[in-house]
């Protein structure tokens, strides 16, 4: 038989069920397919990416205090293992009774819903498991349409799958909000407790599964009584489920709240240096502030917080100079000398975040560069040392015409008392004749390159200076035996797998050698205690320099005050002035201020870790004598007497210097025609020999500094007579 004698010979009941087998057949075969795509089609709804919580990166000291939190979203991550097991069953009690025994979707619960659903003519009521939370927070919208629906139960089963209920658990803790800006169990335990989630007990864990349902109607600050109501149906709840014995759940009823609702903190004394590890992050390790904020490193920083919160009091409330327009600005910068980490930054007065940090602005130095600029090129050749003698006079170099400040010229002075005194006529005169590549040669390896060509370079008169971070880093070669080196602020970079991925590496380059930077020391520490820099009060170990930067338009004032400087353990640069330029912007005091609050500062610090009395001299080097002061000779006196067998003998005498190292030079006559006879050092008196009895000499004594070779002024004159 064949088939069409087949098809003709088939029952009639056969025929008439033909399409609609065929009709049931299609819905089977979708309503498998619809199964299957819903099983396993969890993958195209689910972003790996969206698994990656946001966390809060914190700003750590090296001893594990945090300074600050940088994040979007308020969130610490913790590991399941860290929360406990009754705050875990508490969410579970009154989020997902089955929890542990669905997979994904609790079907009973969905037939409730879809049963009153439809008897509504709407979607009035959720069957949600916590792990269809957490895929809708993850990975969809709020609408509550079925296409919604059905891709959250896709994902839920998709996350059953692939992660345990423990890390289903995790993620659902860590994830949802608690209100008062604080997201996931960590961040609300500390939000509300003041404490970590480690430490809740079994009412507190009640409380926070109390709060995602309506953080902000179940807070328990705004709205207590409906916070302890809720908490009590979680208490209820997980008594009924056999978590909690009723005994217990009575008593806990019964108990407080007991929130603690921290102090808003509002200082803003570690605000510059975070910003400055912020820029660190992003310079050195390619971590972005939003990487930051969404990333949840540790970030483990040498800031010491009880320096950086001293200066930034100091900065904000010590004197300033006098402005004429408005607040006066300034930055400080402190760095450790061994490791150089900067352990303090202050980069405005009351500086809050989004500020210009001023610590990384640049501005003309004024005489703060000349070490670094000039002094110190100059030791490092054969030509100098600190008792050579340079040219301290008017004159003009082309159409530059540099002038000391007090407007006094000594026609030749020291170089070392050129640097204390701060004079600028011997600097210009130094640096040409170094010649200006090679102090630029010794700028650039110190961090402080400048295109800049003229002799101005000398005096800080740049086209666009210097940070006070970079002075800082620049000073403190002196105080590391010539070495120099980048300062920073992270030590190292933890991610939120507890892994190191960043560590700074100490790197130091020689620039100067160790006996100029000792001579340095030597001659700034005098510049501290009886130059320039002597304004203010620190009675131990201290060596820096002043600078003044005058106003380019305002006659007789100024527009930039410094200070740069370092004690044994730091070095530190303070800079006072306007953000702005121009005629409305000057200031009318000099660097006496920024001076003063340095070793305000300083005077503070050493009250909470004794700093050193005296900076210990490197082995080996040759420690460098003290200036000599020479002494004005008014009070010479003459004398005439017998010698014996008749010799006629004369006496001078006069008030020695307290310093013996001073010589007495004695001259013979006055003005250009006096002639040398004899020096004495360290005494007031001298012996002259055999006189003729008709004479009547006149003699004159004029004080010698042996260090430089330069004679004071001479003495009154004395004529030995009858």
């Amino acid at each position: 038989m064949n088939i069409k004698d087949y098809l003709k010979s088939r029952p009639a009941w056969m025929t008439s069920l033909k399409w609609p087998g065929i009709a049931l057949g299609a819905i089977f075969l979708l309503a498998l397919a619809g199964y299957l795509f819903i099983v396993f089609g969890g993958r195209f709804v689910v972003s790996e990416e969206e698994l990656i919580l946001d966390a809060a990166t914190t700003v750590e000291t090296v001893d594990g205090q945090v300074i600050e939190r940088i994040y979007t979203k308020n969130r610490t991550l913790v590991d399941i293992s860290e929360i406990p097991k009754h705050v875990q069953q508490a969410f579970v009690a009154i989020e997902d009774s089955r929890f542990y025994e669905h997979a994904g979707v609790d079907f009973k619960s969905v037939l409730r819903a879809v049963y009153r659903d439809i008897i509504a003519m709407g979607k009035v009521e959720g069957a949600s498991t916590i792990t269809q939370q957490l895929a809708k927070n993850l990975f969809l919208s709020n609408d509550k349409s079925w296409m919604r629906k059905t891709k959250e139960v896709m994902a839920a089963i998709y996350l059953e799958r692939n992660f345990t209920k423990d890390q289903i658990l995790e993620l659902y803790l860590n994830r949802i909000y608690f209100g008062k800006g604080a997201y996931g169990i960590e961040a609300a335990s500390q939000t509300y407790f003041n404490k970590s989630v480690s430490d809740l007990t079994v009412a507190q864990g009640a409380l926070l599964a109390a709060l995602p349902k309506a953080p902000n109607n179940y807070s328990p600050f705004e709205n207590p009584e409906r916070a302890e109501d809720r908490r009590n149906i979680v208490l209820s709840r997980m008594e009924a489920l056999g978590m909690i014995q009723a005994e217990n759940m009575v008593s806990l009823q019964g108990a407080t709240l007991g929130v603690e609702q921290g102090e808003e903190d509002t200082e803003t004394w570690s605000n510059s240096y975070v910003d400055l590890v912020i820029r660190e992050a992003a310079d050195e390790y390619h971590l972005s502030r939003e990487e930051l904020k969404r990333g949840g490193y540790r970030l483990i920083v040498k800031m010491n917080p009880e320096i950086q919160e001293v200066a930034a009091s100091e900065m904000k409330h010590g004197e300033f100079v006098p402005g004429s327009k408005g607040q006066v600005q300034g930055a400080f910068t402190l760095m450790d000398n061994d490791s150089g980490a900067l352990v303090a930054v202050v980069g405005g007065r009351g500086f809050t975040h989004g500020d210009v940090n001023r610590v990384t602005v640049k501005k003309q130095p004024g005489s703060v560069i000349k070490p670094l600029a000039v002094y110190g090129p100059a030791l490092m050749g054969p030509k100098y040392i600190p008792y050579s003698l340079l040219r301290d006079e008017k004159r003009s170099y082309g159409e530059y015409n540099p002038r000391n400040y007090n407007g006094e010229y000594a026609g030749l002075t020291s170089l070392y008392q050129a640097l204390v005194k701060s004079k600028n006529a011997p600097a210009v005169w130094l640096l040409d004749q170094m010649g200006i590549s090679y102090a630029k040669e010794y700028l650039e390896e110190l961090g402080l390159p400048t295109e800049d060509q003229g002799l101005a370079i000398a005096l800080g008169g740049l086209s666009r200076g210097y940070s006070p971070l970079q002075l800082t880093e620049a000073y403190r070669s002196f105080a590391r035996e010539g070495k120099v080196t980048n300062a920073y602020t992270i030590q190292r970079i933890i991610n939120r797998d507890g892994e190191v991925i960043h560590r700074h590496e100490q790197e130091e380059r020689q620039v100067f050698d160790k006996q100029t930077a000792w001579y340095m020391t030597e001659m700034l520490e005098t510049t501290v205690s009886d130059g320039t820099a002597k304004a203010g009060s620190y009675p131990k170990a201290l060596a820096g320099k002043t600078g003044t930067q005058q106003h380019p338009t305002v006659k007789g004032k100024n527009k930039e005050v410094w200070f740069a400087g370092y004690t044994p353990e730091y070095t530190g640069t303070l800079w006072m002035g306007y953000d702005k330029s121009g005629e409305e912007y000057y200031l009318s005091g000099g660097s006496s201020y920024p001076t003063t609050l340095m070793k305000s500062i300083l005077t503070a610090v050493d009250r909470q870790q004794d700093l050193a009395d005296t900076f210990v001299k490197p082995e080996g080097m040759k420690r460098l004598p003290e200036p000599i002061t020479l002494p004005v000779l008014t009070d010479v006196e003459g004398s005439i007497g017998f010698g014996g067998i008749g010799l006629i003998r004369g006496t001078l005498s006069w008030t020695p210097a307290k310093d013996d190292r001073v010589v007495y030079r004695i001259y013979q006559g006055t003005g250009d025609k006096k002639t040398l006879v004899d020096e004495v050092t360290g005494k007031g008196e001298y012996h002259i020999g055999v006189l003729d009895v008709w004479d009547e000499p006149t003699f004159v004594v004029v004080p010698y500094d042996p260090l430089t070779g330069l004679e004071g002024e001479p003495s009154n004159p004395v004529t030995l007579e009858w």
